[in-house]
């Protein structure tokens, strides 16, 4: 299990910076995503900041971009970084495809399936290994000139992870991904008992194997030494669970535990837009399954055996500016560190 460091919600001006403390801390990768600033041109700036490390998009966007776009995009990142990027796809949910990006949403999976077959026709046409000539229902492609092709590079294949909360991405996963990106509102038991069934259906229709697909998660961590410490880090997690749980595309993740009417509460005081409402919603017995809460010295513990055989690469979740703080930095390389070396020896008294 490898573990990387997850980075939302960074001014490009920090990019660099911040991926190469990442990589000299001993994360093994760097995650971007699509939120508040582009991950690509955040990938660019960390790929000339590190030398080593894997860098990702978790996630990008799909479709408000052309396939042809995203590959281009794919193209120069993964010859600027020497081969180390990984490029993470997913679809959002109808509302901000609709609302916030402005482009029809209808048949994610399949769209998305389509999606990354187009890119591995393209990235087959940049390297020069066939014409281009892709025909599906949603796209199509059969232009490339010599002017408007990049040409071959000397790590042709990019990895493609396709972000899945439910079944049906999961599978797509298993039949056309490299790997999956799994969503930060999951649990342990829902990962083993709904996602990586799916991702080995998946992989059975294409008669692929499913231990050859990653899985990433980005995982919700709670760490401190003093009871303050983790309930003010308690209550944050609570409430970014609140928000992802009120998604009503999401009930899966709160079914599989027989907690199905937290969903539509959820989505009633986020229709209230009532926030305290929605973080009372949120129990501990709910946050011990979906977060990690542990003293500094059992992280890497909490990790290693909640995460062991489940997923192969494991980011924890808003860990903000802790790279810039010292102490925490410290804290960090000893627990990347253990995760590595396997070292890891669960402290007494340590929280679920």
């Amino acid at each position: 299990m490898k573990l990387d460091f997850y980075c939302p919600n960074v001014p490009s001006s920090r990019v660099a910076a911040t991926a190469k403390a990442a990589e000299e801390t001993g994360f093994t990768g760097i995650w971007f995503t699509e939120s508040s600033h582009n991950p690509y041109l955040a990938s660019a700036l960390a790929a000339s900041a590190t030398e080593n490390m894997t860098i990702g998009t978790d996630i990008a966007v799909a479709f408000p971009r052309s396939p042809m776009v995203t590959a281009q995009a794919a193209w120069d990142l993964a010859e600027l970084s020497g081969g180390r990027f990984v490029l993470g796809i997913g679809t959002q949910v109808k509302a901000h495809m609709e609302k916030r990006f402005s482009v029809a949403f209808s048949r994610p999976a399949a769209r998305l399936r389509e999606y990354v077959l187009a890119l591995r026709a393209i990235f087959d046409a940049f390297q020069g290994a066939a014409p281009l000539r892709f025909e599906g229902d949603f796209y199509s492609f059969s232009l490339l000139t010599e002017f408007f092709s990049p040409g071959p590079i000397d790590n042709p294949h990019v990895p493609i992870y396709v972000a899945a909360v439910n079944t049906g991405l999961a599978t797509v996963a298993g039949q056309v991904g490299d790997g999956v990106h799994a969503h930060p509102f999951h649990s342990v038991r829902y990962l083993t008992e709904v996602v990586r069934p799916a991702i080995a259906h998946g992989a059975e229709l294409a008669d692929r194997d499913p231990a050859s697909i990653v899985v990433a998660a980005p995982v919700f961590v709670v760490a401190g030494d003093s009871d303050e410490e983790l309930a003010k880090g308690r209550d944050s997690v609570r409430r970014q669970l609140s928000f992802y749980g009120s998604t009503r595309t999401y009930h899966r993740v709160f079914d599989v535990h027989g907690w199905g009417d937290a969903t539509p509460r959820l989505h009633a005081a986020m229709a209230r837009r009532d926030p305290d409402a929605m973080a009372a919603l949120i129990t501990d017995e709910m946050l011990d399954v979906y977060a990690i809460t542990s003293p500094w010295d059992g992280v890497a513990a909490a990790l290693i055996e909640r995460y062991r055989g489940v997923a192969d690469r494991v980011f924890p979740y808003d860990t903000g500016r802790d790279l810039e703080v010292p102490e925490r930095r410290e804290r960090w390389a000893s627990i990347a560190e253990q995760v590595a070396t396997g070292s890891h020896q669960p402290p007494a008294g340590s929280l679920p």
